[in-house]
């Protein structure tokens, strides 16, 4: 054993690790990494995983079993994976911080250092560097999930010619779409960012706001002053103190300042990167936060070089310490970094669980099945049916209901329509969408439909969400598509209160089967429900900011205004 290692006793196995490692980056910065291995000093693969949590965060995994939602105990930062099980496969496991946390030197500015030196370039010479060790073979891949999924994204895109491949767990991409749903701010990068609702948060030492950057004192003051004049930030505490109090916020800060599309998050878009990269791409997410599955299809769309999509089942959060998928992740590396022909690339591209079959299909695309999108109506009476409603608003008034803002009440009122048992099972696989004809008395409110699988019984299982702010109702014609809408974000136009607008929500990817007896419930409401048993298994801090105004909704399902889902129903073999 080397004098520069210890050894850390996990459970009956011994580890190797090499503590405080430094890194030089091109521009004279280090950074700080151990490295876990086996006792044995002969070279072998080295699978890195990088994030801005603390490595040292990332070594409770030896010691603290993994804990699922909803423990008290889950942390979502412990994302690096099982640190013994990795040594025990013949690996060695780099584990360090990005630049401005944690023991690493320098400046990070904005999430993923939007804005500072590119996370991929300091992720460039990271791989280099390990691979020249004494301790690796030469053979690198990465590891670790949510943000470092996203960390492998970035380092692939740079290619260093040591990256042999990547497994990509949970990853968040397109960075808009995963802080504003349909233009709704979710609130759960908080958490990544203060530490809140069951994550340990950045371990930050040298972190800049990305628009203080940009922006001077008195400029920044003025476009402050202008997000609180929305009325939904202003009424959120949080977001008060956020705006008001930006220094040590600095991630949070910049999203909420930037609840638009455009520049801002499309400066090395992980996916727009993802065009460069050429290397073997593992992909693989589960069910349950539509807007995660979302970003993996589009990434696999984006790839030109081998590739794997993996789409599992429910809950939608897995363990912390993570330790899941790992027996996938090493047939994956076995076969591109030590070289073993296991069979995995004779197998089809794309597996996802069916919800309901629990079945797993295959195909080499995405949707694994051909799709055709059918309508369910929303009719009198809270009925979902396939014929549409052929009385006028005369007959068939509309549904409604009034939301007060939380500040005054904790009832979030949910309207809902259902489908009569269905007489044999359906299959669903893919996006969809929900036109909703409503007429609304202010100048903006949230929709929020979520569409679930009723048994017999009464238990339900959320099968997809979408998300539209009204404001941002406008589409992109072009890039839209029957049961695949496309909107911007690019701008908010205010809606005429009293007039009755279409709006067309985006139903994130799903698989599901209805079984016989089974019901396909819709909700809508303009304020996420503050508890149910689908937000039992989410962080706390998993929810979407409210509507900070009193708003009637009222939603039109005639002839004339024919409301409906469109759904993915798969055709027949």
């Amino acid at each position: 054993m080397s004098d520069q290692q210890h050894t850390i006793r996990a459970g009956e196995q011994t580890v190797a690790v090499r503590k405080d490692l430094r890194v030089p980056m091109r521009d004279g910065v280090e950074l700080a990494v151990d490295a876990y291995s086996d006792v044995a000093d002969t070279p072998r693969p080295a699978l890195i995983a990088m994030s801005a949590y603390g490595k040292e965060l990332q070594a409770l995994a030896l010691t603290t079993p993994p804990q699922r939602r909803p423990s008290p105990m889950w942390d979502g930062c412990i994302e690096a994976g099982d640190i013994a099980r990795v040594v025990r496969e013949g690996y060695v496991h780099v584990i360090g911080d990005v630049r401005g946390t944690g023991d690493s030197g320098g400046e990070m500015i904005g999430n993923y250092n939007f804005g500072g030196v590119p996370q991929g370039q300091d992720l460039y010479d990271l791989v280099e560097w390990v691979a020249t060790q004494p301790w690796c073979d030469g053979n690198v891949g990465m590891i670790g999930i949510s943000y470092f999924g996203s960390m492998q994204v970035l380092a692939a895109a740079e290619r260093p010619p040591h990256l042999k491949a990547i497994f990509v767990s949970g990853g968040h991409f397109d960075f808009y779409e995963t802080t504003y749903h349909g233009g709704v701010m979710w609130f759960m990068p908080r958490a990544a960012r203060e530490g809140r609702g069951g994550d340990s948060g950045i371990a930050h030492t040298n972190v800049t706001s990305r628009m203080a950057e940009l922006y001077g004192p008195e400029e920044l003051r003025k476009l402050v002053d202008e997000r609180l004049d929305d009325p939904d930030v202003a009424a959120w505490p949080n977001l008060v103190h956020v705006l008001t109090y930006p220094k040590n916020r600095e991630f949070w800060f910049d999203i909420v300042m930037n609840p638009l599309d455009g520049p801002w998050y499309e400066d090395r878009n992980p996916i727009t990167l993802a065009a460069h990269i050429d290397i073997p791409v593992h992909l693989q997410i589960d069910q349950g936060r539509g807007w995660t599955v979302d970003g993996h299809i589009e990434l696999f769309n984006t790839l030109k070089g081998p590739k794997k999509l993996d789409i599992g089942a429910y809950p939608p959060m897995q363990s912390r310490p993570w330790i899941e998928e790992h027996d996938k992740m090493f047939r994956w590396y076995e076969y591109w970094l030590k070289g073993i022909d296991n069979g995995v690339m004779d197998e089809p591209a794309v597996s996802v669980f069916v919800e309901g079959s629990r079945e797993v299909v295959t195909a080499e695309q995405w949707p694994p099945k051909q799709v055709a999108h059918k309508p369910l109506y929303l009719r009198p009476r809270h009925k979902l049916s396939a014929e549409p409603e052929y009385m006028g608003a005369e007959h068939a008034a509309p549904d409604g209901f009034y939301q007060a803002p939380l500040t005054v009440t904790d009832k979030v009122e949910v309207l809902s329509w259902r489908t009569e048992p269905f007489e044999e099972p359906a299959e669903l696989i893919g996006t969809g969408a929900a036109h909703l004809f409503v007429e609304i008395d202010q100048p903006d409110t949230n929709f929020i439909l979520r569409l679930w699988d009723e048994a017999p019984g009464g238990a339900r299982q959320l099968l997809t969400t979408g998300y539209l702010k009204a404001s941002h109702r406008e589409l992109d014609e072009e890039r839209s598509s029957e049961g695949d809408p496309y909107h911007p974000h690019t701008r908010a136009v205010p809606v005429e209160p009293g007039v009755i607008e279409e709006y067309v929500l985006r139903l994130y990817p799903f698989a599901a089967v209805l079984r016989q007896g089974h019901r396909l419930v819709a909700e809508l409401s303009n304020d996420e429900p503050l508890a149910d048993a689908h937000n039992a298994l989410l962080p706390p801090d998993a929810f979407h900011l409210p509507v900070g105004r009193a708003v009637t909704h009222k939603v039109y399902r005639d002839a004339a205004h024919p409301s409906r889902l469109l759904l993915p129903f798969t055709r027949p073999e």
